[in-house]
């Protein structure tokens, strides 16, 4: 048997690709391809799917969608002394999680078991024995490793701002939360990849540029063909299923989160989200996040992970690394004066919102 585990890193096509997963598990399934569920409510959704094939799985629900980020947010609370997110509610231990997925190889014989989730790619810098546990759930079958990484100041931007959608209460990339990630995973790479690439050295790794993988079609058409699992017409594609916040929007909610109660935020935040497109003044790709000076602090920083990144592949891994140190065209201050001169706040459904939104626009203004 062979496990192919997805381990990160954010931000990369993630979620659309466990989407992907949880969709088509019965398909999978007939193929010989296990998508494991970790808990209950993961297995009583396939039993429903197995017994009305019209039955589309319930993807709203997490556990069901993203059950190995469930069980790698459990290992981590297990570790910690923390608890898992509230959105992967009713877990049971680890062991149990354990027991769920090697009861259903047994029971079901796969030739592959695909293990996906973006948040393994926490385990390397802290808790590298997690990763040994995970291993050791299937220690008798052969591995491969997935891994994409995108050029690290679109990532930061796009992680960023998945934290700001949340309601993470933080500083804008260009004061200091630029900086706060860089001796972290989110920014030196090295220090994620290292460890699991110590604790499966025996193993295939597969190791993408995020730029290649959208040039394949997307991170589900990626995976499979790295991993040789045909699409098939049997196989549903996933689609895109994460929206972001336009980088123009992003200041807005920042200070949203800062500024006004959760509630009210979270408005304010869901109405950027649905209208972002519209009201976006700029592409995302002009708007200017950093600065010219924390750009060339980036690039300093960044070339020996780069180096290290393009010693394992053989060639330069980010072809495109000289734009880490290109500022774009349009600062950030600017594409967020213009997208909110593009904001009417009757359309907001808060009065208080209407207000703050007003407020922001006579202080950004003068």
């Amino acid at each position: 048997m062979k496990v192919i585990t997805f381990f990160g890193h954010h931000k990369v096509g993630s979620t659309a690709l466990q989407a992907f997963f949880a969709r088509n598990h019965l398909a999978l399934l007939r193929r010989g391809i296990l998508y494991p569920a970790v808990e209950v409510e993961g297995l009583a959704q396939s039993l429903a799917g197995a017994l009305n094939p019209d039955r589309p799985p319930a993807l709203d629900r997490m556990n069901v969608r993203e059950p190995h980020n469930a069980l790698a947010f459990r290992m981590l609370a297990q570790a910690t002394g923390g608890k898992p997110p509230d959105w992967h509610g009713n877990l049971p231990a680890v062991a149990q999680m354990i027991r769920a997925l090697r009861l259903q190889a047994d029971y079901l014989q796969p030739h592959t078991v695909i293990l996906c989730s973006e948040v393994m790619s926490n385990f390397g810098s802290n808790h590298p024995r997690l990763i040994d546990t995970l291993r050791g759930i299937f220690p008798d079958a052969t591995h491969e490793l997935y891994c994409v990484l995108r050029r690290p100041d679109e990532y930061l931007t796009s992680w960023h701002a998945q934290r700001l959608r949340f309601g993470d209460k933080v500083s804008a990339l260009s004061d200091k939360a630029a900086r706060s990630y860089f001796a972290g995973i989110h920014f030196d790479y090295k220090r994620l990849l290292v460890p699991w690439i110590k604790r499966f050295a025996d193993s295939t790794l597969h190791l993408r540029n995020y730029a290649d993988v959208l040039a394949a079609g997307g991170s589900t058409e990626d995976f499979l063909a790295r991993c040789g699992i045909g699409l098939g017409p049997d196989l549903i594609p996933a689609g895109r299923a994460n929206t972001s916040l336009p980088r123009a929007a992003m200041e807005l909610a920042r200070r949203a989160n800062l500024d006004l109660p959760a509630e009210q935020a979270r408005i304010l935040r869901q109405y950027l989200l649905e209208h972002g497109d519209r009201l976006n003044p700029v592409k995302n790709a002009d708007v200017e996040m950093f600065g010219p000076d924390l750009r060339a602090d980036m690039a300093r920083r960044f070339a020996p992970v780069h180096d290290y990144l393009s010693a394992l592949t053989g060639q330069p891994f980010f072809p495109d690394i000289d734009q880490l140190s290109t500022p774009r065209p349009i600062p950030e201050a600017r594409a967020t004066a213009q997208l909110l001169d593009r904001i009417d706040p009757t359309d907001l459904p808060d009065p208080a919102l209407r207000d703050y939104i007003s407020a922001l626009h006579r202080e950004i203004a003068a």
